[in-house]
Protein backbone atom coordinates (compact mmCIF):
# COMPACT_ATOMS: atom_id res chain seq x y z
CA UNK A 1 0.00 0.00 0.00
CA UNK A 2 1.53 3.78 -0.73
CA UNK A 3 3.02 5.21 2.11
CA UNK A 4 2.16 8.55 3.52
CA UNK A 5 4.43 10.81 5.82
CA UNK A 6 2.05 13.13 8.23
CA UNK A 7 4.33 16.09 9.03
CA UNK A 8 2.62 18.31 11.41
CA UNK A 9 3.68 19.89 15.02
CA UNK A 10 0.58 18.90 17.18
CA UNK A 11 0.15 15.39 18.54
CA UNK A 12 -3.49 15.55 18.26
CA UNK A 13 -3.56 16.45 14.49
CA UNK A 14 -0.94 13.89 13.64
CA UNK A 15 -2.44 10.69 15.98
CA UNK A 16 -5.69 11.51 14.19
CA UNK A 17 -4.73 11.53 10.55
CA UNK A 18 -2.82 8.54 11.55
CA UNK A 19 -6.12 6.56 12.64
CA UNK A 20 -8.16 7.77 9.55
CA UNK A 21 -5.85 6.99 6.90
CA UNK A 22 -4.78 3.74 8.45
CA UNK A 23 -8.17 2.65 8.37
CA UNK A 24 -8.50 3.60 4.82
CA UNK A 25 -5.35 0.95 4.31
CA UNK A 26 -2.22 3.31 4.20
CA UNK A 27 0.89 2.78 5.52
CA UNK A 28 1.52 6.04 7.85
CA UNK A 29 4.83 7.65 9.30
CA UNK A 30 4.49 10.48 11.82
CA UNK A 31 7.30 13.50 12.09
CA UNK A 32 6.52 16.37 15.03
CA UNK A 33 8.70 19.09 13.05
CA UNK A 34 10.82 20.08 10.30
CA UNK A 35 13.52 18.39 11.23
CA UNK A 36 12.39 14.59 11.84
CA UNK A 37 10.78 15.32 8.06
CA UNK A 38 13.93 15.93 7.27
CA UNK A 39 15.04 12.54 8.80
CA UNK A 40 12.62 10.84 7.44
CA UNK A 41 13.06 11.57 3.76
CA UNK A 42 16.34 10.55 4.34
CA UNK A 43 15.13 7.44 5.56
CA UNK A 44 12.81 6.33 2.99
CA UNK A 45 10.73 8.77 0.41
CA UNK A 46 7.25 8.26 0.87
CA UNK A 47 4.43 8.58 -1.75
CA UNK A 48 2.85 11.29 -0.36
CA UNK A 49 3.98 14.25 1.74
CA UNK A 50 1.29 16.22 4.04
CA UNK A 51 2.97 19.02 5.41
CA UNK A 52 2.13 21.55 8.13
CA UNK A 53 2.97 24.88 7.17
CA UNK A 54 3.29 26.73 10.96
CA UNK A 55 5.82 24.72 12.63
CA UNK A 56 8.32 25.94 15.28
CA UNK A 57 11.75 24.73 14.07
CA UNK A 58 11.15 25.35 10.41
CA UNK A 59 8.12 26.46 8.24
CA UNK A 60 6.70 24.22 5.96
CA UNK A 61 7.00 26.58 2.82
CA UNK A 62 10.86 26.72 3.37
CA UNK A 63 10.88 22.57 3.81
CA UNK A 64 8.83 22.66 0.51
CA UNK A 65 11.77 25.01 -0.87
CA UNK A 66 14.75 23.16 0.34
CA UNK A 67 13.08 20.02 -1.47
CA UNK A 68 12.41 21.43 -4.82
CA UNK A 69 15.84 23.21 -5.17
CA UNK A 70 17.53 19.69 -3.82
CA UNK A 71 15.18 18.02 -6.64
CA UNK A 72 14.14 16.01 -3.89
CA UNK A 73 9.95 16.34 -4.89
CA UNK A 74 9.83 12.82 -6.57
CA UNK A 75 6.66 12.76 -4.47
CA UNK A 76 3.29 14.89 -3.91
CA UNK A 77 3.15 17.61 -1.41
CA UNK A 78 -0.08 18.73 0.22
CA UNK A 79 0.32 21.58 2.29
CA UNK A 80 -1.77 22.27 5.74
CA UNK A 81 -2.61 25.17 7.64
CA UNK A 82 -5.10 26.57 9.91
CA UNK A 83 -4.11 30.30 9.37
CA UNK A 84 -4.16 29.49 5.48
CA UNK A 85 -4.43 32.89 3.26
CA UNK A 86 -4.68 32.74 -0.89
CA UNK A 87 -1.03 34.46 -1.12
CA UNK A 88 0.04 31.14 0.58
CA UNK A 89 -1.85 28.66 -0.91
CA UNK A 90 -0.84 29.89 -4.16
CA UNK A 91 2.97 30.52 -3.58
CA UNK A 92 2.80 26.65 -2.18
CA UNK A 93 1.29 25.42 -5.56
CA UNK A 94 4.48 27.55 -7.17
CA UNK A 95 7.08 25.82 -5.56
CA UNK A 96 5.58 22.23 -6.22
CA UNK A 97 2.61 21.63 -4.08
CA UNK A 98 -0.04 19.30 -5.07
CA UNK A 99 -2.52 20.68 -3.33
CA UNK A 100 -3.82 23.09 -0.02
CA UNK A 101 -5.96 22.32 3.03
CA UNK A 102 -7.21 24.29 5.57
CA UNK A 103 -7.23 22.95 9.30
CA UNK A 104 -9.44 21.86 10.62
CA UNK A 105 -9.13 19.48 7.52
CA UNK A 106 -12.81 17.79 6.73
CA UNK A 107 -12.90 13.77 6.98
CA UNK A 108 -13.95 13.65 3.29
CA UNK A 109 -11.80 16.10 1.90
CA UNK A 110 -8.78 14.68 3.58
CA UNK A 111 -9.73 11.21 1.95
CA UNK A 112 -10.46 12.84 -1.41
CA UNK A 113 -7.16 14.97 -1.69
CA UNK A 114 -4.89 12.36 -1.05
CA UNK A 115 -6.24 9.79 -3.54
CA UNK A 116 -5.90 12.24 -6.29
CA UNK A 117 -2.19 12.66 -4.93
CA UNK A 118 -1.74 9.26 -5.06
CA UNK A 119 -3.00 8.73 -8.36
CA UNK A 120 -1.16 11.53 -9.70
CA UNK A 121 2.22 10.60 -8.29
CA UNK A 122 5.15 10.14 -10.68
CA UNK A 123 6.41 7.02 -11.06
CA UNK A 124 9.62 6.18 -8.95
CA UNK A 125 13.37 6.25 -10.82
CA UNK A 126 14.48 2.69 -10.83
CA UNK A 127 17.74 0.84 -10.35
CA UNK A 128 19.43 -1.46 -12.64
CA UNK A 129 20.15 -5.18 -11.23
CA UNK A 130 22.10 -5.21 -8.03
CA UNK A 131 25.72 -5.12 -6.92
CA UNK A 132 26.40 -8.80 -6.53
CA UNK A 133 29.47 -8.52 -8.70
CA UNK A 134 30.43 -6.39 -6.20
CA UNK A 135 30.34 -8.89 -2.86
CA UNK A 136 27.57 -9.49 -0.98
CA UNK A 137 28.70 -8.36 2.34
CA UNK A 138 27.30 -5.57 4.78
CA UNK A 139 29.29 -3.26 3.84
CA UNK A 140 27.39 -4.03 -0.07
CA UNK A 141 23.91 -4.18 1.02
CA UNK A 142 24.08 -0.90 3.04
CA UNK A 143 26.02 0.91 0.05
CA UNK A 144 22.84 -0.48 -2.06
CA UNK A 145 20.51 0.57 0.15
CA UNK A 146 21.93 3.90 -0.13
CA UNK A 147 22.25 4.18 -3.47
CA UNK A 148 18.26 2.88 -3.56
CA UNK A 149 17.07 6.08 -1.71
CA UNK A 150 19.34 8.49 -3.58
CA UNK A 151 17.57 6.81 -6.93
CA UNK A 152 14.35 6.79 -5.72
CA UNK A 153 14.73 10.83 -4.29
CA UNK A 154 16.04 11.55 -7.62
CA UNK A 155 19.49 12.75 -6.22
CA UNK A 156 22.51 13.84 -7.97
CA UNK A 157 24.84 10.95 -6.61
CA UNK A 158 28.88 12.07 -5.16
CA UNK A 159 30.85 8.68 -5.55
CA UNK A 160 33.71 8.89 -2.60
CA UNK A 161 36.52 6.30 -2.44
CA UNK A 162 39.61 5.43 -4.39
CA UNK A 163 39.94 4.05 -7.53
CA UNK A 164 38.97 0.13 -8.65
CA UNK A 165 36.26 0.09 -6.28
CA UNK A 166 33.69 -0.04 -8.34
CA UNK A 167 32.62 2.96 -10.09
CA UNK A 168 31.25 1.90 -13.19
CA UNK A 169 29.49 -1.19 -11.67
CA UNK A 170 27.71 1.08 -9.48
CA UNK A 171 27.25 3.53 -12.25
CA UNK A 172 24.94 0.75 -14.23
CA UNK A 173 23.22 0.39 -11.31
CA UNK A 174 21.78 3.86 -11.09
CA UNK A 175 21.46 3.98 -14.84
CA UNK A 176 17.94 3.31 -15.80
CA UNK A 177 17.06 0.05 -17.39
CA UNK A 178 17.67 -0.19 -20.94
CA UNK A 179 19.01 3.05 -21.07
CA UNK A 180 22.74 4.38 -21.93
CA UNK A 181 25.76 5.36 -19.22
CA UNK A 182 27.51 8.42 -20.50
CA UNK A 183 31.08 8.61 -18.93
CA UNK A 184 32.61 12.27 -19.66
CA UNK A 185 35.97 11.43 -20.83
CA UNK A 186 36.95 15.14 -21.92
CA UNK A 187 36.21 17.34 -19.05
CA UNK A 188 35.91 19.85 -21.66
CA UNK A 189 33.05 19.36 -22.80
CA UNK A 190 30.94 20.17 -19.19
CA UNK A 191 31.79 23.84 -20.09
CA UNK A 192 31.64 23.71 -24.12
CA UNK A 193 28.40 21.90 -24.94
CA UNK A 194 26.40 21.30 -21.14
CA UNK A 195 23.30 20.85 -22.84
CA UNK A 196 24.32 19.01 -25.94
CA UNK A 197 25.25 16.48 -23.60
CA UNK A 198 21.92 16.79 -21.75
CA UNK A 199 20.32 15.64 -24.90
CA UNK A 200 23.03 12.69 -26.08
CA UNK A 201 22.26 11.28 -22.85
CA UNK A 202 18.28 11.56 -22.23
CA UNK A 203 16.61 9.39 -19.76
CA UNK A 204 20.40 7.67 -18.89
CA UNK A 205 22.58 8.41 -16.83
CA UNK A 206 25.93 10.39 -16.95
CA UNK A 207 29.03 9.88 -14.79
CA UNK A 208 31.39 12.74 -14.35
CA UNK A 209 34.96 10.82 -13.14
CA UNK A 210 37.54 12.99 -10.67
CA UNK A 211 35.17 15.70 -9.99
CA UNK A 212 37.62 17.82 -7.30
CA UNK A 213 40.27 18.00 -11.05
CA UNK A 214 37.78 20.02 -12.87
CA UNK A 215 38.40 23.82 -13.53
CA UNK A 216 35.87 26.25 -12.22
CA UNK A 217 34.54 26.69 -15.43
CA UNK A 218 33.75 22.61 -16.20
CA UNK A 219 32.41 23.00 -12.22
CA UNK A 220 29.59 25.39 -13.32
CA UNK A 221 28.89 23.35 -16.83
CA UNK A 222 28.48 20.37 -14.21
CA UNK A 223 26.05 22.59 -11.97
CA UNK A 224 24.00 23.19 -15.16
CA UNK A 225 23.90 19.68 -16.01
CA UNK A 226 22.58 18.80 -12.74
CA UNK A 227 20.33 21.45 -11.96
CA UNK A 228 18.42 20.83 -15.77
CA UNK A 229 18.71 16.92 -15.18
CA UNK A 230 14.95 16.52 -14.92
CA UNK A 231 14.31 18.17 -18.45
CA UNK A 232 15.84 15.13 -20.04
CA UNK A 233 15.78 12.59 -17.52
CA UNK A 234 19.00 11.94 -16.75
CA UNK A 235 20.53 10.93 -13.85
CA UNK A 236 24.19 12.39 -12.72
CA UNK A 237 26.95 11.36 -10.62
CA UNK A 238 30.55 11.94 -9.53
CA UNK A 239 33.64 10.74 -8.21
CA UNK A 240 35.39 12.25 -5.98
CA UNK A 241 39.02 11.39 -4.41
CA UNK A 242 38.61 13.48 -1.52
CA UNK A 243 36.45 14.83 1.20
CA UNK A 244 33.96 17.62 0.05
CA UNK A 245 34.01 19.89 2.81
CA UNK A 246 37.91 19.66 2.49
CA UNK A 247 38.02 20.22 -1.09
CA UNK A 248 35.50 23.29 -0.14
CA UNK A 249 37.43 24.84 2.27
CA UNK A 250 40.75 24.39 -0.25
CA UNK A 251 38.81 25.75 -4.00
CA UNK A 252 38.67 22.54 -5.59
CA UNK A 253 35.21 22.66 -5.18
CA UNK A 254 32.76 25.40 -6.14
CA UNK A 255 30.34 26.09 -3.68
CA UNK A 256 27.40 25.32 -6.24
CA UNK A 257 28.41 22.05 -7.28
CA UNK A 258 28.91 21.54 -3.23
CA UNK A 259 25.75 22.60 -2.57
CA UNK A 260 24.35 20.36 -5.25
CA UNK A 261 25.74 17.10 -3.93
CA UNK A 262 25.69 17.51 -0.37
CA UNK A 263 22.58 15.19 0.33
CA UNK A 264 23.46 11.93 -1.81
CA UNK A 265 27.72 11.31 -0.77
CA UNK A 266 27.85 7.90 -1.18
CA UNK A 267 31.29 6.50 0.01
CA UNK A 268 32.77 3.02 -1.93
CA UNK A 269 35.04 0.61 0.22
CA UNK A 270 37.40 -0.54 -0.02
CA UNK A 271 38.52 -4.06 -0.32
CA UNK A 272 40.30 -4.05 2.48
CA UNK A 273 36.80 -2.71 4.32
CA UNK A 274 34.92 -5.36 3.08
CA UNK A 275 37.58 -8.51 4.04
CA UNK A 276 34.83 -11.02 3.94
CA UNK A 277 33.84 -10.22 0.65
CA UNK A 278 37.23 -11.27 -1.03
CA UNK A 279 37.13 -14.99 -1.24
CA UNK A 280 34.08 -14.50 -3.16
CA UNK A 281 35.40 -12.13 -5.24
CA UNK A 282 39.02 -14.59 -5.66
CA UNK A 283 36.78 -16.98 -6.56
CA UNK A 284 34.36 -15.86 -9.20
CA UNK A 285 37.26 -13.95 -10.55
CA UNK A 286 39.75 -17.04 -11.10
CA UNK A 287 36.93 -18.88 -12.61
CA UNK A 288 36.35 -15.95 -15.27
CA UNK A 289 40.31 -15.83 -15.56
CA UNK A 290 40.72 -19.29 -16.17
CA UNK A 291 37.58 -18.92 -19.14
CA UNK A 292 39.46 -15.79 -20.81
CA UNK A 293 42.74 -17.21 -21.12
CA UNK A 294 41.73 -20.63 -21.91
CA UNK A 295 43.02 -22.08 -18.97
CA UNK A 296 41.76 -24.90 -17.21
CA UNK A 297 39.92 -24.48 -14.41
CA UNK A 298 40.77 -24.37 -11.11
CA UNK A 299 40.41 -23.58 -7.80
CA UNK A 300 41.47 -21.93 -4.29
CA UNK A 301 41.90 -23.70 -0.80
CA UNK A 302 40.33 -22.20 2.29
CA UNK A 303 43.99 -21.55 3.39
CA UNK A 304 44.39 -20.21 0.19
CA UNK A 305 41.31 -17.98 0.51
CA UNK A 306 42.35 -16.50 3.67
CA UNK A 307 46.06 -15.66 2.57
CA UNK A 308 44.02 -13.47 -0.30
CA UNK A 309 41.48 -12.10 2.40
CA UNK A 310 45.05 -11.11 4.82
CA UNK A 311 46.31 -8.87 1.50
CA UNK A 312 44.82 -5.02 1.83
CA UNK A 313 44.55 -5.00 -2.02
CA UNK A 314 45.72 -0.90 -2.83
CA UNK A 315 44.88 -0.70 -5.89
CA UNK A 316 41.21 -2.92 -4.90
CA UNK A 317 39.19 -5.00 -7.57
CA UNK A 318 42.02 -4.67 -10.60
CA UNK A 319 44.86 -5.62 -8.32
CA UNK A 320 43.23 -8.51 -7.09
CA UNK A 321 41.74 -9.35 -10.97
CA UNK A 322 45.23 -8.78 -11.93
CA UNK A 323 46.41 -11.63 -9.13
CA UNK A 324 43.72 -13.87 -10.33
CA UNK A 325 44.87 -13.66 -13.66
CA UNK A 326 48.53 -14.91 -12.58
CA UNK A 327 47.01 -17.45 -11.24
CA UNK A 328 45.05 -19.12 -13.55
CA UNK A 329 48.14 -18.72 -16.17
CA UNK A 330 49.70 -21.15 -13.22
CA UNK A 331 50.83 -24.91 -13.83
CA UNK A 332 49.70 -27.26 -12.12
CA UNK A 333 45.72 -29.40 -12.09
CA UNK A 334 43.24 -28.88 -9.22
CA UNK A 335 43.39 -26.76 -6.18
CA UNK A 336 45.62 -24.07 -5.62
CA UNK A 337 46.75 -23.82 -1.92
CA UNK A 338 48.41 -20.97 0.83
CA UNK A 339 51.85 -21.95 -0.34
CA UNK A 340 51.73 -21.20 -4.04
CA UNK A 341 49.51 -17.75 -3.54
CA UNK A 342 52.03 -16.50 -1.05
CA UNK A 343 54.73 -17.44 -3.68
CA UNK A 344 52.97 -15.22 -6.43
CA UNK A 345 51.80 -12.16 -4.32
CA UNK A 346 56.25 -12.05 -3.41
CA UNK A 347 57.10 -12.74 -6.50
CA UNK A 348 55.05 -9.74 -7.86
CA UNK A 349 56.78 -7.40 -5.16
CA UNK A 350 60.43 -9.10 -6.51
CA UNK A 351 59.74 -8.47 -10.33
CA UNK A 352 58.98 -4.94 -9.58
CA UNK A 353 62.27 -4.52 -7.60
CA UNK A 354 64.07 -6.04 -10.59
CA UNK A 355 62.52 -4.05 -13.04
CA UNK A 356 63.36 -1.26 -11.04
CA UNK A 357 66.93 -2.31 -11.07
CA UNK A 358 68.50 -5.46 -12.34
CA UNK A 359 66.25 -5.29 -15.76
CA UNK A 360 67.87 -2.11 -15.82
CA UNK A 361 71.07 -2.83 -16.04
CA UNK A 362 72.28 -3.87 -19.87
CA UNK A 363 69.84 -1.10 -21.19
CA UNK A 364 71.14 2.26 -22.28
CA UNK A 365 70.41 5.12 -20.14
CA UNK A 366 67.51 6.86 -21.28
CA UNK A 367 65.83 3.31 -21.55
CA UNK A 368 66.66 2.37 -18.32
CA UNK A 369 64.89 6.19 -17.30
CA UNK A 370 62.34 5.00 -19.11
CA UNK A 371 62.08 1.36 -17.52
CA UNK A 372 62.71 2.89 -14.33
CA UNK A 373 59.85 5.86 -14.80
CA UNK A 374 57.56 3.01 -15.91
CA UNK A 375 58.13 0.75 -12.84
CA UNK A 376 58.09 3.62 -10.48
CA UNK A 377 54.39 4.85 -11.91
CA UNK A 378 53.03 1.65 -11.60
CA UNK A 379 54.10 0.63 -8.12
CA UNK A 380 52.97 4.61 -6.94
CA UNK A 381 49.74 4.02 -8.63
CA UNK A 382 49.01 0.43 -7.45
CA UNK A 383 49.61 2.16 -3.90
CA UNK A 384 47.42 4.62 -4.83
CA UNK A 385 44.44 3.24 -5.90
CA UNK A 386 44.78 4.37 -9.66
CA UNK A 387 43.69 7.69 -8.42
CA UNK A 388 45.45 10.31 -10.52
CA UNK A 389 44.87 12.82 -8.14
CA UNK A 390 46.70 11.26 -5.24
CA UNK A 391 49.58 9.90 -7.33
CA UNK A 392 50.64 13.36 -8.92
CA UNK A 393 50.91 14.47 -5.66
CA UNK A 394 52.70 12.40 -4.42
CA UNK A 395 54.99 12.30 -7.32
CA UNK A 396 55.18 15.97 -7.22
CA UNK A 397 53.71 16.05 -10.93
CA UNK A 398 50.96 18.32 -11.89
CA UNK A 399 47.90 15.75 -12.94
CA UNK A 400 48.36 16.49 -16.64
CA UNK A 401 51.90 15.54 -16.59
CA UNK A 402 50.93 12.21 -14.81
CA UNK A 403 48.80 11.50 -17.49
CA UNK A 404 50.81 12.65 -20.03
CA UNK A 405 53.47 10.14 -18.74
CA UNK A 406 51.25 7.16 -18.31
CA UNK A 407 49.86 7.44 -21.87
CA UNK A 408 53.65 7.68 -23.14
CA UNK A 409 54.75 4.85 -21.09
CA UNK A 410 52.00 2.34 -22.10
CA UNK A 411 50.93 2.38 -18.25
CA UNK A 412 47.55 0.57 -18.21
CA UNK A 413 45.48 0.01 -15.30
CA UNK A 414 44.69 -3.82 -14.65
CA UNK A 415 40.54 -4.66 -15.66
CA UNK A 416 40.12 -0.82 -16.18
CA UNK A 417 36.34 -0.63 -17.33
CA UNK A 418 34.98 -4.29 -15.72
Amino acid sequence: MPEILVVDDEPGIRELMSEILQEEGYEVRLAENGSAARAALEDKVPDLVLLDIWMPDVDGVTLLKEWKMQGRLTMPVVMMSGHGTVHTAVEATRLGAFDYLEKPVAYKQLLETVKKAIDARPSRPKVSGDLSELGAGESIKRLTHRLTLAASAGLPVMLLGESATGVEVVARFLTPGGATLTVIEDPGDLADRPAELLAQAKGGMILVPEVETLTQMQQKGLVLLVSRRSEFGVRIAVTCMGAPADLLASGDLIQELYDQFLHAVVELPSLRDRREDIPGLAERMLEDACVRLLRPPRKLTGEALTVLSACDWRGNLAELESAMSRLALEDGEGEIGQDTVREMLGAGQAETARAGIELMIDLPLKEARDAFEKAYLEALLIECGWGMSRAAERAGLDRTNLYRKVKQLGIEQPGKGK
